[in-house]
């Protein structure tokens, strides 16, 4: 380290993404610091107590895949550090307005009386990436490269370009099966006739089948709990309260790497920036948001279908076509009238979450960017079309609309919970159309956050790859001399 600087790096965010970049940086023997605006660490993994005391609720992401399956989480110590996995036994449940529902085990052999007909059609387009999961998941959550699978990477690549409408219709004959596939394309909260929005039902359904859809117990803050107390077991530092508005405010450091969003860094950075550079940011797109309900219930969803109970996650949103519906309404500006819901049941397998047998609930919608409208109604309209008596249940109710999340966590742009919109034309080229996304023509300043590929979700993939990129240019540290090379 230069005797000019008194850390090699700083690190602004104390997200997934924030503290996998530090980790990866101190791992090299890096002197880094980390600073974080609010209170408490975890960005977007927060878990909080707000209908009672003892009551915990996860604020945003609440299931976590793509955190269990992430190449560089899975290799550090978290376990010991504090981070304990559940797995429900059923991933996913979708409940149908017959009042049955469609169940996501684990094992895709199960799925066959599920599905019947449509079982060899799941079967067709998730096997491949569930046989290669582990060889393609690098590729996968990393940025646009030539891929260590080609041809497996083809073989997705393909039918993920496409929209999940075509999918849906290509392989599925049956209303069951296409509402499940529907339901889980809509993560990408999107428009389910847009490029692309195939990929989020591609992965997220071959996870369930390979690596579980899994939740930390005690909250998604364990997450990030645990990468802070291993960060600071290899010498790092967190300063928390500690909002930056400008450069002057930072003390002297080789690199900064910002786990904001663009129109955060454009204020901070300001004139570091050339205009050429600076014009393209300020032409990032943000996504839609969301509108958000912590329940407290005095006993478990009444679901139409018993089997829901032993699921984790629960898709609310009838059958294919109204979860397009649902969707096309939300990127259109409009908010609909019958939700796609998302519900997550933590309090049936984490006994931790409550003090007494009551139970949590953890449910959201999507929404138009920055929308301000109380959804409560229509959510809890939806969830007694599948769970008759739902409203009785309910003893409190937390709500939190697109703006507020903002206000919560301000990489939350208008509520968009992705740190930009992940449709075709700005999801690898995400922040800016450049060579390497996580630099920028200042020097030593870099991106880290999910507004850099791979995107949303819990994965801390995007910071990983921003400090790769910091140990290649900053301190010509090649590929082979990696611990950690993906």
């Amino acid at each position: 380290m230069s005797s000019d600087n008194r850390f090699d790096a700083i690190v602004i965010g104390s997200g997934p993404n924030g503290l996998a970049a530090a980790i990866r940086l101190a791992l090299e023997g890096l002197s880094v610091k980390i600073f974080e605006a609010e209170s408490t660490i975890g960005g977007g993994t927060r878990t909080l107590e707000l209908t009672e005391p003892g009551f915990l609720h996860d604020i945003c992401s609440a299931i976590h895949p793509m955190a269990y399956a992430s190449p560089f989480l899975k290799k550090l110590p978290l376990g010991d550090h504090g981070l304990e996995w559940i797995h429900p036994e059923v991933p996913l449940a979708h409940p149908m307005p017959d009042g049955s529902s469609v169940v996501q085990f684990r094992q895709i052999g199960q799925m066959k009386d599920e599905l019947g007909r449509d079982f060899r059609s799941y079967e067709k387009l998730l096997r491949p990436l569930i046989d290669n999961w582990e060889s393609i998941t690098p590729d996968m959550l990393a940025p646009l490269r030539f891929p260590s699978h080609p041809f497996r990477m083809a073989m997705f690549g393909l039918k993920a370009l496409q929209p999940a409408n075509r999918i849906s219709r290509r392989y599925f004959q049956t209303e069951r099966a296409r509402a499940l596939f529907g339901g889980i394309a809509a993560h990408s909260i999107q428009s389910l006739d847009k490029p692309l929005t195939s990929a989020i039902g591609m992965l997220l359904g071959a996870a369930a089948h390979s690596v579980g859809w899994p939740m930390p117990r005690g909250g998604s803050q364990m997450i990030t709990h645990s990468m802070a107390d291993y960060f600071v077991s290899l010498g790092g530092e967190i300063e928390t309260n500690f909002r930056v508005e400008n450069l002057e405010m930072l003390p002297k450091a080789k690199t900064l790497l910002f786990s904001l969003t663009p129109r955060q860094v454009l204020d901070i950075v300001g004139d570091r920036f050339p205009d050429s550079y600076r014009k393209k940011l300020q032409k990032y797109r943000y996504g839609s948001g969301v509108f958000k309900i912590d329940y407290l219930l005095k006993e478990p969803v009444p679901w139409s279908d018993s089997r829901c109970l032993n699921a984790g996650t629960i898709h609310v949103g009838g059958t294919y076509e109204e979860i397009a519906a649902s969707e096309k309404a939300m990127s259109e500006g409009r908010h609909p009238e019958k939700p796609y819901v998302l519900i997550a049941q933590q309090s049936l397998f984490d006994d931790s979450r409550t003090p007494d047998d009551r139970h949590t609930l953890w449910a959201y919608c999507h929404v138009p960017n920055g929308s301000t409208r109380d959804m409560t109604t229509e959510i809890e309209n939806q969830i007694e079309r599948f769970a008759p008596g739902f409203k009785d249940v309910v003893e409190k109710r937390v709500t939190r609309n697109a703006s507020q999340f903002q206000l919560y966590n301000a990489n939350y742009i208008g509520g968009d919970i992705n740190g930009g919109i992940q449709d075709i034309w700005q999801h690898f080229s995400r922040p800016v159309s450049w060579i390497n996304p996580y630099a920028t023509p200042a020097k030593g300043i870099y991106f880290s956050s999910s507004s850099t590929p791979p995107g949303g979700a819990v994965h801390g993939m995007c910071g990983f790859h921003a400090a790769q990129s910091v140990l290649r240019r900053e301190y010509n540290l090649r590929r082979h001399d990696w611990q950690f090379s993906l």
